[in-house]
């Protein structure tokens, strides 16, 4: 799929992968990189001056915090497995998850694991 399919905030994740397996869809998202607005807020709750402008503003967010944001707790990725149903609304995919219930989930804090993590749980629901 085109898009991440789950994380109220998927669109500002560098990181997704999402895949319709049979009834199901697996959503991996990570990565979190806030807007600039709310970058600006973490910087000043957090005690540190964000320099620059543009994307070396972002660099520079990226470098005091460590990094991307956590999207839960103590995670920076994490699959999440919804059931499948036809899409009225998005024309770049005919399917969508039915709800935000999802039914199975998997949490990493490493890019490498988050991909192989996606793949094994596409496995695990390829013959559900």
């Amino acid at each position: 799929m085109p898009h991440a399919a789950h994380f109220i905030c998927g669109s500002d994740c560098k990181f997704f992968l999402a895949t319709k397996v049979g009834k199901y869809i697996v959503s991996t998202v990570g990565e979190y990189l806030p807007d600039s607005q709310v970058r600006e807020i973490y910087a000043q709750s957090r005690g540190y001056k964000l320099e620059g402008m543009g994307d070396t503003r972002k660099v520079d967010f990226l470098k005091k915090n460590n990094g991307y944001e956590e999207i839960g707790f103590r995670r920076k990725y994490e699959t999440m497995v919804f059931k499948a149903i036809k899409s009225p609304k998005c024309q770049a995919c005919p399917f969508t998850i039915e709800s935000g219930n999802n039914i199975d989930q998997n949490n990493y804090n490493e890019q490498k694991e988050a991909y192989k993590g996606h793949y094994k749980m596409c496995i695990k629901y390829a013959n559900k």
